[in-house]
């Protein structure tokens, strides 16, 4: 298992590839960047890591190098209202059109209430 995923040239896969916890200092998963306050910034991608799977293909994540990431962009007043428009329509009851007050659950499609009214008002 080890083997395959081994390859520092990028002869086999086309990127240097590394097995799952051995790649080497200065590259950087997306999110390994983002809690360092950083983005790739437009570069490519560096290498890969790969992790074998027995039911389906491996996990492929990609990296970037460290040196070239540039730090993230600050967020604007524009892009805080439709993220926060966004999260009130997640939050919002399609069937009694009220603030759940939590982001309503796909399964149900509909707040908790909506979905089970008998037991919301015995209960």
């Amino acid at each position: 298992m080890f083997g395959k995923c081994f390859d520092p040239t990028g002869a086999r896969h086309g990127l240097p590839t590394y097995p799952w916890r051995y790649a080497p200092d200065g590259l950087a998963t997306r999110r390994q960047l983002r809690s360092r306050g950083l983005r790739p910034g437009g570069q490519p991608i560096a290498a890969q890591i790969m992790r074998p799977r027995y039911r389906r293909g491996p996990l492929v994540v990609y990296l970037y190098r460290l040196d070239r990431a540039k730090p993230v962009r600050p967020m604007t007043p524009g892009k805080r209202a439709a993220l926060a428009k966004a999260m009130l329509a997640r939050r919002t009851c399609p069937v009694c059109r009220t603030d759940a007050g939590y982001v309503i659950p796909g399964s149900l499609g509909m707040c908790v209430p909506c979905a089970y009214p008998e037991e919301w008002r015995s209960g």
